[in-house]
């Protein structure tokens, strides 16, 4: 509740310092998409220290930076800013990921019940979460299950994983991690090779309908990442 409370409040007072402010000193006269980033880290920073949840934090804060005015271009500008840093650090960690890998021992006493788990959370349980918050889309449903199906790559669980062994104790850490490991691994190697043939086949399908991909469709499509 803290977390989700005060990210509120930082997002209403952050909207205010840049939409609302006179002209002349409005965040967003600056046209400068590192304000993204500057949101992030006040609002993670801010409620880590008051002791709540800063990931939360930063969740709802952009969605109260994005109502305080949904209609000004800036969002463009700091939505696009966003989108380079994030490729950016993924790039980064998916660097640091293959290190691990390769002279870790992340992955050492992987066995058959983790293959089959690992097979479950990208071939059942993350497809289904997907379609189930797609309930409600006016998207059609072959759209539907290519974005349910690949889905993100699952960088974000490692940070989950490296939370919770922070505030609990569990019996077998590293088996924990090389799942985490086996998972993010296999849809790197499961996504990267299907996402091209799949796109292809939603083109083709589009075009049977009439008409070429519309760009606001395309984007809405699997970007694969964390």
């Amino acid at each position: 509740m803290l977390g989700a409370a005060a990210g509120y409040a930082i997002g209403r007072g952050l909207g205010y310092l840049t939409f609302h402010l006179p002209m002349r000193a409005s965040l967003s006269r600056t046209g400068d998409g590192f304000v993204a980033l500057a949101v992030t880290l006040i609002a993670y920073g801010v409620v880590e220290m008051l002791g709540g949840f800063g990931f939360l934090a930063v969740f709802v804060s952009a969605l109260a930076l994005r109502n305080a005015s949904r209609d000004d271009d800036y969002h463009d500008r700091l939505h696009g800013f966003a989108e380079e840093a994030e490729r950016l650090l993924m790039m980064l960690l998916l660097v640091l990921f293959g290190g691990i890998l390769a002279f870790g021992r992340l992955l050492v006493g992987f066995d058959w019940s983790m293959l089959l788990f690992v097979a479950g959370v990208l071939l059942v349980a993350r497809p289904a979460a997907g379609l189930l918050s797609l309930v409600g889309s006016k998207l059609p449903w072959r759209e539907q299950l290519v974005i349910s199906f690949f889905g993100i790559r699952g960088m974000g669980s490692i940070y989950y994983l490296a939370y919770a062994l922070n505030h609990g104790s569990f019996v077998d850490p590293h088996r924990l991690w090389a799942i985490i490991g086996g998972v993010v691994l296999a849809s790197i190697l499961l996504h990267g090779v299907t996402v091209t043939p799949a796109l292809r086949l939603l083109d083709r399908w589009q075009r049977l309908r009439g008409g070429p991909y519309p760009d606001s469709e395309r984007k809405v499509l699997p970007p694969v990442r964390g």
